[in-house]
Order: C-alpha cells, then structure tokens, then sequence
C-alpha cells in the first residue's frame, strides 16, 4: 500500500521533458473526525474554500446595450447577418429587464425605431416624392409598410421578453407592435407633403379598377396612365387598403376619400345611363353595377361601415331618387317587361325596389298592365271564340310572375285579383253581345266548359295554347296520370277559377243550361261523371281550394233557381230511362214487336230552355210509335201534356249503298230528308221549296265531309234551284258514320235571342229590386236609390246608372212609383215615392 504524505500530484502533461512534480492546488475538502469526542459533537471543517472576485454590472449592461444597438443597426440597414445570435440578444434583454432597466431600454428602442424609418423610408420617400405621381408614390409606400412589418417582427421577437413582461403589465405604453405601426404612421403616412397623395393614388386606383370592370375588357390589357396592368393594380390596392386598416386610418382618412369618390361616381353613371338606356337596360345594368360594386367590397376587403354606405349611395341614386324611382315603376316600361314576359328583368326590378320597401308601388303599373291586355282580350272580336284560351294562358302567365318574379308578395297579389275582377265584368254595346251590355266572358267561359265536356281531354289539350303549364310539380302529375276524370277536374279548375270573377252570372246561367241540354240530350257528353262534377262544384261553390280569398258560394252567386234548374235535368234524363223501360215493358207483355226501337226523353218545361216547334212530317211507323208510348205515358201520369220537339231528335239508319252497307247516325230532320229517296233510283232527281231548315239539313247531307247525297250542281252552299239525288259511289272505311248535325250548332239568331233574353230578365230583376226598395223606403232620393240597387243587386253583376234610371222611368210609367219634385219635411227635392 502506497502512501503520500503530502497533497501532490505528478503533472504528466507538461510539456515534452522529463516529468517534474508540480504542486497542484486541490479542491477544498471537507473533513470530518471518526469518531465522536469526548469535548461534544461533530466538527465540519471547510478548507480551501475560493473567494469570488466581485465584476462591475454596468460594464455588462453597456455590452449588452453596444450589441443591441448593433442589431437594431443591422435590421434598419436589411443587413442579412446580425452580428449576435438572437438567443444572446433575448437573454440580454432578459437581463435588462429583471434588473429594472426596462423602461430605460424601451424609449432607446423608441427613438432606435423613429429613426430607422425616418432614414430608411422617410428621406428618401420624400426626396423622389416630386417624380413621381400618386400611385407610384401609393406603391412606394406599401412597399415600405411590408418591408418595415418584416423588421418589426425581427424586433419584437428579440425584444419579447420587453414585450411580454414590461409593456404588457404597463397599460400606458402601446406594444412593440404598436409602436412601430405608430412611428410608421406618424413618420410616412401623416407627413403633410405624403398622406394626401397616399389617399388620392388610392382612389385612382379605385377608378381605374371600376373603369376595367364597366368597360368589360380584358383587365390585362387595361392599362392606367402610369403605364402598369390593372391587374398589377388591384394587388396594389388590396394591399393599400390592408395598410391603412393596419395604420388605423381607414375610418379617419380612406373611407371618407372613398365615399365621396363613389359617391359622385354613382351620380354620374346614374344621370349618364338614365338618359340614354330605356327600363330594360337600366335595370339590368343597375342590377350589375350594385353586384359588381358587393363584389369588389369583398375582394378588396373594405369594411362592412364601407360596404353599407356604398350600397346605401347606391339605393339612394338608383332606386329612392324621383327621376329614377319614376322611371322604375313608368307603366309603359313595367308593361313593356310584362308584356313580353321579361320574368328575370322583373325580377331584378322588384329586388331594386325591395332595397327601399318600395315593392307596394308596383302595384298601380301592374295593375294597369292587367286592365289593358285583359280588356283587349275580352273585347276582340276577330278572336272572340279564343277569349277563355288566351285568359287561360294569361292568367297562368301573370301567375309565374307573381310567384317568380315578386316572390309571391301579398299586395300584388291583390292587384292582379283586383284586375281581374275589373276587366271581365266591364261591359261595352258591342256586335259581340247584340248590342245589349252582357258581360261577355260568362258566355264564352260557358261555352268553353261544353267543349271540354263534350271533347274531353282531347280537345282541351289541342284548345290550350303552348306555354300553359302548372309548376314543376303539377305538371309532373299530369304527365304520369292516367285517371282521366282527375285530369278533366284539374282543367275545369282553371276554367272555374276564372269563372269566380264574373259578377254577372246571368249570362253564363243561359249559356250553360242550354248547352247541357244539348249534351244531354244528343248524349254528347264525354263523360256523366265530369258532368256530375260540375253540376256539385256549381251547386256547393267549392271549387277553389287555391283561392286566397274564400270563395263566395255559388249557390248564392249563381241563385238558387239555376241550380234546382240543373238538378232537374239530370232527374229528367234518369226518370225519362224509367219510362222507356216501362213503355218497352208493356210491349213485351202484349207481345208487341215494334219495326222501330223509340226512345224518348220526357223533359220539364221549366227546367229546360225553350225550343221552337218545327213543323214536321215523320214516318208512318216512327209516327205509330210515338202515339202509343204517348198513349201508354198519359196512362200513367194524368193531367198532363207531351209536346215533341222534333228539332231535338236524332236516330240511327241503316242505308245499303253499291259500295257497302253503312250505319248512318243522324238527327231526325236528317233521317226524314234520307228516308225520301228510299225507293228513288240513282238517276232520281228531287228539288225543294226554299226553306231554312230544310236548307241546313240538305247542306249538312250533301256538302259536308260525308256526302251520301250529290247536289247538282257541285258547291258548298245550297241554291233554291239546286236538286239532289242519291250518292250511289259514296264509300267510307268505317262502317258506322255520324254525320254532323248543322242545327245542333249554335246560330247567330240563338245567340242573339239568348242575350237579349238575359237583357230583358236583367231589366226584371232591376225593377224587382226598385220596387223592394221603394217598398222598404217609402221616400228617397235619385242618387239614394241608385245606392241602394246597386249593393242589392252587386252579386248578379254591376248594372249602370243609365240602365237603372231606364228601369225607373218604366215603373214610373207602370204607376209603381211617383216622382214628386216638390220639397219635403226634411228638405229632399226630387224624391221618389212609392205608390200603394
């Protein structure tokens, strides 16, 4: 075991001689006795311990300063190497700060900063500033504000701890981040020689981008004054713009500058397009310009304050201003666009107009469209028989404007109901209603009701005009449907609901009544249950579940005498088939067999319309028949009278031509014409006595699409000497033919008769309710008593003061009631009086 007895070491890493021993100071070690003394406890004894030597504090803190200054100095100067690192730099700033020097560190990096941009920016910003122009001067500018953030950010992450720890706890002193944006406002963009042409190369680069957006070229080929792309522009602006947000005077400064450019831009284009573009393209480009104008709002990033001034600017100049406000509602324009069914344009007109809740004011230039095009529909009379038609199609057409166009808004709604109402019940004394004041639609609405019923779908399909289609979900309906019956109820439905607005149903009642006679009793309808359909939807008014309005009840519109009327007309066919049945039975039980099979139809004379007695000589057999059954009918119901209206009739001939056997199904003034050249031969020539149903009916024979009868000589109009033989090479492929029946079609004579007969019940019901009134009144005034039959009468239609001062003339007459010119107790002069 080896022992030293002094602390030395041998040095082995001294030089390259011969090893020396070299006292080496050791560590301090620390000793302690093992075992205990007997003098008390432990002792610890420290030995070798180094004394510290004490550094000056301010000699590192000016170091630190030296090595700041010399980043800072590196940064202004964009130096790509900073003489320390980044970490020394933070822990000397750590350092300053922990031993109270940050305030003084924070104002020498004020006035480090103020004077970097100062020499950096300033100078020589200001020192080009007289060659160039505003925008040059605008992107010389931005490009300082990105080249400075970058800075500011090297800064701040070097003085973060300054930031985080001093000036964040400090509420009286901004944020490195805000200082350096202030230095940079105070210094660059509030300089008195700078700031207005800053603001003014922003706004003429407002201009020029609006100008390459209005103009609708190429922004590439674009080019402003300064000779770069508008493209180029545009970023330049959207930067200008992020730089005043981010130098907080976009509110202060930009945006006033910007309001006041866009301001008299606006009022520019407005009065410019105002003069020179008609309604169509004023709203269209208006239209565009406040999208264009949004769009660039976006794109830009201007504050929403901005975006809504603009569009106010916009609203008030395009739609709120008299001029332009005249011009967006001018009756003709708004006509013109309706007319020709400019849905989109009028859409865009009543977007316009929603901007200022000025929606309600379409309601007096759409409603004068409706009175116009309507009323020359319902008074043309070279297309009188495609009245319901085009009402139909205009309807459904105003219909998907409404819904489309002005998003289904309530008012207009009711100004297109309103229209209605007025132009199918104005009245004029016309040639179409024989020069009474009917309304006419009743008639043709009628009229249009016995087409769809006697042709079906088939003829409504072909009648309605291209274009009258429901919306997408209907028409689907009604393309995948095949119940027949549905499909008829729906376009009875549009027929109905036209219907609803004619006040004056006295027209239609004699129209229709006499229609359905004919239908049911030539049995033409195309379906019974489309005509018990009608007959309910007449008889209990619900026929409009679309309706916004609640549908006045028809019973009470269409009175109730029409509709018993009606409903007496089909028992009439239902007990007539009891009848038959009855009468064939008899024969049958006497063992009758008649050569002819009779039907017949016994009918009210009260519930159906009247029809001439045609004088009428009738087959011997046929003539047989009809004694019998009349002799068998007056055997069950005594006390009553059969009269025949032979016009009404109609029967099925067998006739045997060379060519083939047909089945000829004709009326029975056809049957007795027919039955005359039985037993002629070919070359059997028969003439007849001018009359005007024999004329019809030889007509009907002869010149129509089935001729069995040849006319000499050859024509389509029937000559007082003209003779007619039998068509001995008449040939159809089918076998059984209905020929037309001319007296089965409406003449004008019926038509005539028809409205004067309505004119004259008109007169009736007046002086009826004259005479209530004047029996409730006992005294009134002319324009009292106008009043009053007027309301009484609103629900038959509106009659005219002239026509109710006729019918108060004529019970004058009748000594119903008596004018009486002197003054009465209460003062009223000219007053009638009713005569007990």
């Amino acid at each position: 075991m080896y022992n030293f007895s002094q602390p030395n070491f041998i040095d082995l890493t001294n030089g390259n001689g011969p090893a020396s021993l070299t006292t080496v100071q050791k560590k301090p070690v620390v000793r302690s006795s093992a075992t205990p003394t007997a003098s008390g406890p432990k002792k610890l004894v420290v030995k070798h311990v180094r004394k510290k030597s004490l550094a000056d504090p301010e000699t590192y803190f000016n170091q630190v300063r030296l090595n700041l200054d010399a980043a800072l100095s590196a940064i202004f100067s964009d130096s790509e190497r900073i003489p320390r690192s980044n970490e020394e730099l933070y822990k000397g700033v750590e350092h300053l700060c922990k031993q109270g020097r940050a305030a003084t560190l924070f104002g020498s990096l004020v006035d480090k900063c103020g004077e970097g941009i100062s020499s950096q920016f300033g100078q020589p910003l200001l020192a080009r500033a007289s060659t160039l122009d505003d925008i040059a001067i605008l992107r010389a500018v931005t490009e300082s504000w990105a080249v400075w953030k970058a800075r500011l950010k090297t800064i701040q992450s070097i003085f973060f701890f300054l930031d985080r720890s001093y000036l964040l706890h400090t509420p009286s002193l901004p944020s490195i981040e805000e200082m350096g944006t202030t230095q940079f406002r105070n210094q660059i963009f509030s300089h008195p020689t700078l700031k207005p042409r800053i603001l003014t190369g922003a706004c003429n680069l407002m201009a020029v981008y609006r100008q390459g957006d209005l103009t609708g070229k190429d922004t590439d080929l674009l080019r402003s004054e300064n000779g770069t792309s508008t493209s180029q522009e545009l970023e330049l602006l959207k930067k200008a713009i992020a730089m005043f947000q981010s130098l907080a005077v976009y509110t202060s400064d930009f945006e006033p500058n910007l309001l006041g450019l866009s301001s008299k831009y606006y009022a520019t284009w407005s009065d410019e397009k105002a003069e020179t573009l008609d309604l169509l393209q004023y709203i269209e480009e208006s239209h565009e310009l406040i999208d264009l104008e949004m769009q660039r709002c976006d794109m830009l990033g201007l504050d929403s304050t901005t975006r809504k001034s603009l569009e106010s600017y916009l609203e008030d100049l395009l739609v709120v201003q008299h001029g332009r406000r005249r011009l967006l509602l001018d009756t003709m324009g708004v006509s013109q666009l309706l007319r020709e069914d400019r849905r989109d344009t009028l859409k865009k007109l009543y977007e316009l107009l929603q901007r200022r809740d000025l929606c309600e004011k379409l309601q007096a230039p759409f409603e004068a469209y409706i009175l116009e095009d309507g009323s020359q529909i319902v008074f043309d009379e070279a297309r009188e028989h495609e009245m319901v038609i085009r009402l139909l199609n205009f309807r459904k057409k105003l219909d998907t404007i409404w819904k489309y166009s002005f998003y289904s808004h309530e008012k207009l709604d009711g100004s297109l109901r309103r229209a209605f109402d007025i132009f199918l019940n104005k009245t004029k004394r016309s040639n179409m209603t024989w020069g009474t004041d009917n309304p006419k639609p009743g008639e043709m609405i009628a009229k249009y009701i016995d087409l769809i019923l006697k042709g079906g779908l088939r003829t409504a399909s072909t009648n309605i005009a291209p274009g009258r289609t429901d919306n997408e979900g209907d028409a689907e309906a009604e393309a995948t449907s095949n119940d027949e019956d549905v499909e008829m109820s729906k376009v009875l439905d549009d027929v109905l609901e036209l219907f609803r607005f004619v006040h004056g149903k006295a027209v239609f009642e004699a129209f229709y009544k006499r229609d359905l006679a004919r239908r049911l009793l030539l049995q033409r309808s195309a379906s019974d249950d489309a005509e018990k359909n009608m007959l309910t939807r007449l008889t209990s008014g619900r026929f409009y579940p679309a309706c916004q309005y609640d549908p006045t009840d028809m019973l009470a519109e269409c009175g109730a005498g029409f509709t018993q009327n009606l409903e007496t007309m089909f028992k009439d066919m239902e007990l007539a088939r009891g009848e038959v049945l009855s009468y064939k039975s008899m024969l049958e039980e006497r063992d009758i067999r008649p050569g002819v099979d009779l039907n017949v139809n016994v009918l009210s004379a009260s519930a159906w319309p009247s029809y001439p007695d045609v004088p009428l000589v009738i087959p011997p057999e046929v003539q047989d028949q009809q004694n019998q059954f009349q002799h068998h009918y007056l055997m069950r119901h005594s006390g009553r009278k059969l009269t025949w209206k032979h016009s009404l009739a109609h029967c099925q001939l067998k006739a045997n031509f060379p060519k083939g056997n047909k089945e000829l199904v004709v009326s029975s003034y056809q049957a007795v014409v027919l039955l005359i050249f039985k037993d002629t031969s070919a070359n059997d020539e028969i003439s007849y006595d001018h009359d005007v149903e024999l004329k019809r009916t030889l007509q009907s024979l002869a010149c129509a699409k089935y001729k069995v009868l040849r006319k000499t000589p050859k024509g389509k109009e029937v000559d007082n000497t003209d003779t007619f033989s039998v068509n001995v090479n008449f040939t159809d492929p089918k076998y059984r033919i209905k020929i037309n029946q001319i007296q089965a079609k409406e003449t004008k004579a019926e038509n005539k008769e028809t409205h004067e007969r309505v004119a004259a019940d008109r007169a009736y019901e007046t002086q009826a309710a004259i005479v209530r009134i004047m029996k409730t009144e006992k005294i009134i005034t002319h324009a009292e008593l106008v009043a009053k039959v007027i309301s009484a009468t609103m629900s038959r239609g509106v009659l005219d003061a002239a026509d109710i001062k006729k019918n108060i003339e004529k019970l004058i007459e009748k000594e119903y009631i008596d004018r009486d010119t002197t003054e009465t107790e209460d003062g009223r002069r000219n007053v009638y009086k009713y005569v007990t």
